[in-house]
């Protein structure tokens, strides 16, 4: 049998976070890091954290310096 640490999720109380693995808005860490995305200020903010992730992915691919070879 393999026992697993559990380390409590860091942040503070007040902060929101979306939780990718339950598709919801959270207050506070509820959930491990690598299953959320935040801090955001206010729960609206949070709650659209999957279409902020998808406009920044967006200006990134169009962005015309992201990976070009002549630019070190």
């Amino acid at each position: 049998m393999r026992f697993r640490l559990w380390r409590r999720p860091e942040g503070r109380a007040g902060e929101w976070y979306y939780c990718i693995k339950h598709g919801k808005v959270e207050e506070g860490p509820d959930c491990p890091a690598r299953d959320r995305l935040g801090p955001y200020a206010t729960r609206a903010e949070a709650a659209n954290a999957l279409e902020t992730a998808k406009t920044r992915n967006q200006a990134w691919e169009n962005d015309p310096h992201w990976n070009d070879p002549g630019r070190r």
